[in-house]
């Protein structure tokens, strides 16, 4: 749910006390930050910010695309490791257990069919035909 209109953009009042005393200088240090929800406001923008994901602080450059969203927007607080693809694993398993591991993409090797029968002697298959009997 949003915030009211009439009420405005919340921005935590230590932060605009920090930047009105940064407007005057030159040599703008970073201004550090654990509140996450503060909107960016136009008079953030020039600005560097510290803003703390939880367990470290993102260096972020305010620019005027950014007003108007909050600071924890463009500092993430989880990291994405990507999916691991079941071919990838399976490679891992064979791997450790000592088995060679195919080509990524490759077809598994298929078993031999009932329908493909090595080359057998006469004798044999006589033999053969006679046990089913």
């Amino acid at each position: 749910m949003s915030r009211s209109i009439w009420k405005g953009p919340f921005v935590d009042p230590s932060l605009i006390k920090k930047v009105e005393k940064l407007k005057g200088l030159t040599n703008k240090a970073p201004i550090k930050t654990w509140s996450r929800k503060s909107t960016i406001i136009p008079e953030f923008v020039g600005h560097s910010f510290l803003i703390h994901n939880g367990k470290k602080f993102i260096p972020i450059k305010i620019s005027e695309e950014m007003v108007g969203h909050k600071l924890g927007e463009f500092s993430p607080t989880r990291q994405f490791s990507g999916h691991t693809p079941a071919d990838k694993k399976a490679a891992q398993t064979e791997a450790s257990q000592g088995k060679p591991a195919r080509a990524p993409g490759s077809t598994p090797p298929t078993a031999t069919s009932s329908t493909q029968k090595t080359a057998q002697s006469p004798s044999q298959n006589k033999e053969n035909s006679n046990a089913k009997k």
